[in-house]
């Protein structure tokens, strides 16, 4: 996420953190450098020049120029403004005073418009709403099979009549949540591949039966400018309450985030980050900044934690690393609690300064793939003693597996160094232990 625009941006960074002393000049330089990398970026031409021109306004204060620190200040005043562009603020959806609460979804058909409604059903389920999801897109039945079958997913039910117009769906949905106790009603609406009177109309029309307390405009955030002049023709005629960028995990260089809150006026309040129905993030402006500008989102990788990781598993393990216990089937355990926390590199993208390691840094997802194979071709007795695992062993797991011996023994090997490293940290030597650990290098 955004892995570009940062890689970009640090360039400039240092720079500035190099300067020793602030001027008129050397800021000029570096803003100019900040706007090619985000017209770059796809950001709207706009945004970027009103973005530079605050930037400038507050970096030749003299708070920055007498500062000890200018090139530290800069970067701290560009943050502000950055988080100031995004929303500054979260913004929540809205919640009826008299149940239900009617959600509105639209978009271009592509965007993820269906996903997310399923998406937005299970995050409000976790937080202890009753959602109902609607299937109003009566012009594609795969749509409709779609919602039924991610409602099936995350146990939800679905509304569906598709001999009913659109209309008259939505409207007799709403009537049987208020009568079934379902206290949030989303309803997805029809979209086409490109803005068109008749899906405005239709859109429109059911906006107006069912009088819904939140209206979602979903776009696709890897298409840049396009979904922010997309996103604007559907404000003017629609309305709508807040933004949804999905495919976010895939933005690298964050036009679309970046741009849409300025030029349409209202918050981006969710960002899908990934295919799975629980990869649905609240958009927190400041978090996302950070993440831009390679500060890292500690706060979010936390949150992340302590949602996928088992406490009494933590515990337990805690404890086997006290004792140098680790097994394979530990190390299993914990490879898929932190996968399941999404794209490895975006994990890495959340904590400070990792960014700087970029060029060095990568996690392979496949070859987490292939560890992963490698440790379930093993039996139960091998992997609680490696040491079992002999040349023929070896053979036999590489070719359960698909990889090589040569991959096994690199896992083996690997395996025994960790261990190793932990029986010196459970004697108490840590220095030595650190001193023990070899860094990528190029």
């Amino acid at each position: 996420m955004f892995q570009g625009i940062s890689q970009k941006l640090e360039v400039v960074f240092r720079k500035l953190r190099g300067y020793g002393k602030i001027t008129e000049t050397n800021i000029a330089e570096a803003l100019r450098e900040i706007r090619r990398v985000l017209l770059d970026a796809d950001v709207n031409y706009k945004v970027v020049k009103q973005f530079i021109e605050d930037v400038q306004k507050r970096a030749l204060g003299q708070e920055v120029l007498s500062s000890i620190t200018p090139g530290q200040l800069i970067i701290k005043v560009i943050y502000d403004e950055m988080a100031k562009l995004l929303g500054e603020t979260k913004s929540d959806i809205a919640a009826a005073q008299t149940p239900p609460t009617v959600i509105l979804v639209a978009g271009l058909q592509g965007s993820g418009k269906t996903t997310f409604s399923a998406k937005l059903a299970l995050h409000l389920k976790t937080k202890g709403r009753v959602p109902l999801l609607v299937a109003a897109d009566v012009h594609r039945p795969a749509a409709i099979e779609q919602l039924i079958s991610l409602g099936k997913q995350i146990e939800i039910p679905v509304y569906s009549d598709a001999s009913a117009k659109a209309v008259d769906i939505a409207e007799r949905a709403v009537d049987y949540a208020r009568k079934n106790v379902r206290d949030t009603v989303i309803i997805d609406t029809a979209g086409r591949m490109h803005v068109d009177e008749e899906m405005m109309a239709e859109v429109a029309a059911v906006k107006e039966k069912t009088k819904p307390h939140e209206i979602l405009f979903v776009v696709d955030a890897m298409t840049g400018q396009d979904a922010v002049n997309t996103a604007k023709a559907f404000d003017d005629r629609l309305s709508f309450d807040g933004v949804v960028l999905t495919k976010l995990d895939g933005d690298s260089r964050g036009g679309a985030a970046l741009s849409i809150r300025a030029v349409v006026q209202k918050p981006i309040k969710f960002a899908g980050v990934g295919e799975k129905l629980d990869a649905l993030e609240p958009f927190y402006p400041e978090r996302i900044a950070s993440r831009i500008l390679g500060m890292g989102d500690i706060v979010t990788l936390v949150e992340k934690a302590q949602v996928q990781f088992d406490e009494e598993k933590a515990v337990d393990l805690e404890a086997k690393l006290r004792k140098a216990q680790l097994t394979f089937d530990d190390f299993l355990d914990q490879l898929r609690q932190l996968k399941s926390m999404g794209s490895l590199n975006d994990v890495l993208g959340m904590i400070p300064g990792m960014n700087r390691l970029k060029g060095n840094v990568s996690v392979d997802g496949k070859q987490l793939v292939r560890v992963e194979a490698m440790i379930q071709s093993m039996t139960k007795e091998e992997r609680s003693r490696p040491s079992l695992i002999n040349g023929s062993r070896r053979r036999r797991i590489a070719l359960g597996s698909g990889t090589t011996v040569q991959e096994v023994n690199r896992l083996l090997k690997q395996f025994e160094e960790m261990q190793r490293m932990m029986k010196k940290m459970s004697k108490g030597n840590m220095r030595r232990a650190l001193q023990g650990l070899r860094l990528p290098t190029n």
